[in-house]
């Protein structure tokens, strides 16, 4: 138990540099031994490789910026104006009338490409932050959550996102307000009255993942309304989560882009990261023969997954698995493009890599008629010309168009 005007001395101190690192990062425990081990005692052990996490600069900046969110959020309550807040979300939910005290605008964005470890970078600072702890007040007494995490629903239904909030306070601190707004059957209105009090009271740091679903949703901007209405009624820190795509949607207008300033990530660049996070993953091995990473296997890694961290833990993940099942039981380049071609079918419309081998076979060329020297001149050519010459010499004109033009052919 705390008084609620020391509470922010109940948080871990804040963390930086290598040690920030070192709290951050999780390496599974490895046996070098398991590789003699039976084949589904490895693959059993192979999916530790999805545990793996190491950080690099996108997860020292989440962190600082959760970390400082959670403490403004918290240095409000409390106060005089959180009381005063109190009775009008009273007076909004018996009497609808709206009047945000708190104010201010204690909203950001994470924006990345889907894949390159958002969430998991944001799990981790929360675990790192929170401790995994209910922060217990005695004066006045309550109990506050320091993060909750809700996903944006893919309608985006206000009034679903608003239970969901209550069904996750409930779920941490063992509280009714989520049945007794379905038993109310509350009005959205009402249940953005309830909300507000509910994070005033037990909320301190509000993380909405899947914020992209606006973008495609008539109720796109009613629920980044009320989102901003949650803002003002309660004080709270909201964070929303999203892929690149969100961005185009809170560039529409002024009152969206106000709210979304934050921080923008891409696909990892081909460097130290990189390469640290690539040994560090090479060294996970349960196949037979133990192989070294090389220069060439990261370079070929980066080019087959664009750089992107979810699709390099898939690729060596399911490279060893086949491996071990085929008998081959190496981890090199036979089996990682052997996974690739195999196992991420789906995602080669979305990588393009920089070089890749000739599958297909070679197609039959197909002889065509040389072209007259009056119809081509100093590189330039007519339509009527090539028609004429295909009269003259009864050809197909399409095999002469196709000898200057890209030509598609489509069944009638």
């Amino acid at each position: 138990m705390s008084d609620l005007s020391d509470v922010i001395r109940i948080l871990p101190t804040m963390k930086s540099g290598g040690e920030l690192l070192s709290a951050l990062e999780v390496l599974p425990e490895y046996d070098a031994a398991i590789c003699d081990a039976d084949a589904p005692v490895r693959l059993m052990a192979l999916s530790d490789l999805y545990r793996v996490y190491v950080p690099n600069q996108m997860s020292l900046e989440i962190y600082s910026k959760l970390y400082l969110a959670l403490m403004r959020s918290l240095q409000k309550k409390g106060t005089k104006l959180a009381v005063q807040q109190k009775n009008q979300n009273f007076k909004a939910i018996m009497q609808q009338e709206y009047s945000g005290i708190m104010g201010g605008s204690d909203s950001f964005t994470i924006i990345g490409a889907s894949g390159i470890g958002k969430s998991s970078a944001i799990s981790r600072a929360i675990t790192l932050i929170t401790e995994n702890r209910i922060i217990d007040v005695e004066q006045p007494y309550t109990k506050i959550i320091p993060c909750i995490c809700v996903q944006c629903p893919f309608d985006s239904s206000v009034k679903g996102l608003l239970l969901e909030i209550l069904r996750k306070v409930d779920e941490v601190i063992g509280g009714n307000y989520y049945p007794n707004a379905l038993r109310a059957r509350t009005t959205t209105d009402m249940l953005i009255g309830s909300v507000s009090q509910v994070a005033l009271n037990h909320i301190g740091l509000l993380v909405v993942d899947e914020i992209q679903n606006v973008c495609n949703s008539k109720n796109g901007k009613s629920l980044v309304g009320m989102l901003t209405q949650l803002i003002n009624n309660s004080g709270i820190s909201i964070c929303m989560v999203g892929t690149p795509e969100s961005a185009v949607f809170f560039e529409q207008a002024m009152q969206l882009a106000r709210r979304s300033l934050g921080l923008w990530y891409d696909v990892m660049e081909y460097g130290e990261d990189f390469r640290t996070f690539c040994e560090v993953l090479y060294s996970y091995q349960y196949v037979k023969q133990r192989t070294e990473i090389t220069d060439v296997v990261m370079a070929w890694l980066y080019e087959h997954t664009s750089g992107n961290i979810s699709v390099v833990v898939s690729l060596i993940h399911d490279a060893q698995e086949i491996a071990i099942l085929n008998g081959r039981e190496v981890l090199n380049l036979e089996s990682l493009n052997e996974a690739y071609q195999q196992r991420l079918s789906m995602l080669h419309g979305f990588i393009q890599p920089r070089q890749k081998c000739q599958t297909s076979k070679t197609k039959r060329k197909t002889t065509v008629p040389k072209v007259d020297a009056h119809v081509e001149s100093d590189g330039e050519f007519t339509i009527a010309g090539l028609v004429s010459q295909a009269k003259t010499e009864g050809v197909d004109i399409v095999e002469l168009l196709k000898n200057h033009l890209p030509v598609v052919e489509v069944a009638v």
